[in-house]
């Protein structure tokens, strides 16, 4: 019994040695950062930010893969599939940390008792990943085409409710925040849209700047410039407080839907089971970015509100935010199959 009780204490010494050699070695190549969305989005926007800081900080490139696709659950099961040695990475969204997992499950499904249910998402958000820390949060936006004829939330719920299901609207993809947020505000207000999905916000915005689709939820980095514009409208954020970057456009709220929030949060995550040093070394130099003058100028510019933390921060945070859209998934009456 000794004997093995020594073994146990050597083998474990070995292998935080091990680890902690791993660390201060790390990284000794590229470092791939898989954003699960199309180009052009804002988790592009904001990933590419992060990954050129951090590249730099490291002394090693941080690679940039956009693998978009099932609402940004191809790309983050991959990554969870991935080797957990620090060199495979995903930009968490809620997205695809809170909404995905939820939407692919049976109705009064509860992940603490019935884990098992994850398989239709190919990922637990709270198993498969080590998070390394959070970077920021912003709300959607309700963007419209110029010839839309609604000027207000007031006009477009007037609009479609006197044309039922005849006003489609954009989103990143099925199972997206961009989608749920559409679905809710449907639900909230009383009407029916018509849900088009796209592989990514840039996508939808390209299909909305041409007038194939006359409206769509869109994060505020991606759609702010084309506001600017005056290429789109924007009728309304989706946070309970307005955007420094749109101060005039109202919440959802102030627009008459009370208690109306659906804010978005960005986050770093390795695979479950990367080693502790590692992810440490990540979480500072993640922390160091956002802390960076040309870090917080440009998410500020995109309409991000950095929030750095620690990882178990943010796994508390991945933990709520899946109970929250979780609520409003079922609220929504929105299901995957």
């Amino acid at each position: 019994m000794r004997g093995n009780a020594l073994a146990v204490i050597i083998a474990v010494g070995f292998a935080a040695s091990l680890n902690s050699a791993q660390a201060q070695n790390y990284p000794t190549r590229a470092i791939t950062l898989v954003i699960p969305f199309a180009p052009g989005g804002s988790t592009s926007i904001v990933g590419r930010g992060i990954a050129d800081k951090m590249s730099e900080l490291l002394g090693e490139k941080v690679v940039v893969d956009n693998r978009p696709g099932a609402g940004g659950t191809i790309g983050t099961k991959a990554v969870a599939k991935s080797d957990p040695d620090g060199y495979t990475l995903v930009l968490g969204y809620t997205g695809t940390l809170a909404i995905g997992p939820s939407l692919y499950k049976s109705a009064g499904y509860d992940p603490r008792k019935e884990p098992s249910l994850y398989k239709s998402a190919g990922y637990d958000p709270r198993k498969d990943f080590a998070p390394i820390g959070l970077i920021g949060n912003a709300p959607n936006s309700l963007v419209v085409h110029p010839s839309f004829p609604a000027k207000t939330v007031a006009e477009l719920i007037a609009h479609a409710k006197a044309n039922p299901g005849k006003v489609n609207f954009g989103s990143a993809g099925a199972g997206t925040v961009s989608h749920i947020t559409g679905e809710y505000f449907a639900r909230t207000a009383g009407i029916t849209l018509v849900h088009i999905p796209y592989k990514g916000t840039g996508p939808a915005l390209t299909d909305l700047l041409g007038g194939h689709i006359p409206m769509a939820f869109a994060p505020i980095p991606a759609s702010h410039p084309n506001v600017s514009a005056g290429k789109l409208r924007a009728l309304a954020v989706t946070s309970t407080t307005r955007s420094s970057l749109l101060p005039d456009v109202p919440t959802m709220a102030e627009a008459g839907l009370a208690g109306f929030d659906a804010s978005l949060y960005y986050g770093l995550a390795a695979p479950a089971g990367t080693p502790r040093p590692i992810i440490d070394k990540l979480n500072k130099v993640l922390r160091d970015a956002l802390g960076s003058d040309e870090v917080k100028r440009q998410l500020a510019n995109d309409g991000t509100e950095i929030t750095p933390g620690t990882p178990e921060d943010y796994a508390d945070f991945i933990d709520k935010d899946e109970k929250k859209w979780s609520q409003l998934i079922k609220t929504s009456g929105v299901e995957q199959e």
